[in-house]
């Protein structure tokens, strides 16, 4: 049975969309964060509606909180960007480095509840998937969700790229899908970047397998293509509301961007 927190909603084309950070439920642990406010802000806010109906696809999502445990970070506790300033696979930082915990963060032992309870069956869901479609499909496109304030200096220096595209330099996938997606962001008119501070998580770098059939690639939006404003994430002002019109223009970059990864596929 899937648990209430974890969604996963068929489609029998070629192409997965997994949404690992658009969760806000903090599992019960609101107060051993310094706020609860504080433990949802860097959440992929609205991502869900961002992509809503722009492709017939297989999504699979969590409803928990990146804050209570990351699942696209490697559960062995290493880190996917040496040397750069990262969060963990139980963060015990916001992006911008403020303590999330009133006191310490999880030992050991909560960091394995934590993973079996959520990230465990988070990636045996989205594993089933992968396997179910390639039964019916040659190739399958693992595409993987996200979006970031447009500036966080403790991750990236100046301004992010509105479309970021993660392919662990060009591993995960075949050259002619991350060519195609490129040339869909080109044509936005908006500023983009390949493999640039976000190269795909581990979700992206697991399952990219493309000699096996499986091509798996990560896009980072920065939010300022579909709210109004993503800067000062005070209380008062964060989390911003979804705006349509605001993402009217990513929304149609996003679905040329799906349809692109289909044909790939296909």
């Amino acid at each position: 049975m899937t648990p209430d927190w974890l969604s996963v909603r068929r489609a029998d084309t070629p192409l997965i969309l997994c949404m690992p950070h658009g969760g806000t439920d903090l599992a019960g642990l609101d107060d051993v964060y310094v706020s609860p406010w504080l433990a949802r802000r860097d959440a992929d806010w609205h991502i869900a509606a961002l992509y809503d109906g722009l492709a017939e696809a297989t999504v699979v999502s969590t409803a928990i909180s990146r804050s209570v445990i990351d699942v696209n970070r490697d559960p062995s506790g290493a880190s996917l960007y040496p040397g750069q300033a990262t969060t963990e696979l139980c963060p015990t930082t916001t992006f911008d480095g403020e303590p999330l915990y009133r006191g310490e963060g999880p030992g050991a032992a909560e960091i394995a509840r934590r993973r079996a309870a959520f990230f465990d069956p988070y990636h045996a869901a989205l594993a089933h998937e992968i396997a179910r479609l390639r039964t019916r499909h040659e190739r399958v496109v693992v595409y993987d969700c996200h979006s970031i304030r447009s500036v966080v200096p403790r991750l990236f220096a100046g301004l992010l790229p509105v479309y970021n595209i993660g392919t662990n330099a060009g591993t995960t996938c075949d050259p002619a899908l991350s060519d195609a997606v490129a040339t869909v962001c080109a044509s936005s008119g908006r500023s983009y970047v390949v493999d640039g501070r976000f190269r795909g998580g581990w979700t992206t770098r697991h399952y990219g397998r493309p000699s096996e059939g499986v091509h798996a690639i990560q896009m980072e939006i920065a939010m300022r293509g579909y709210v109004r404003s993503d800067r000062s994430p005070t209380p008062d002002v964060w989390p911003p509301d979804y705006d349509a019109t605001a993402a009217t223009q990513s929304r149609a970059t996003l679905a040329n961007i799906l349809s692109a990864c289909l044909e790939f596929a296909r």
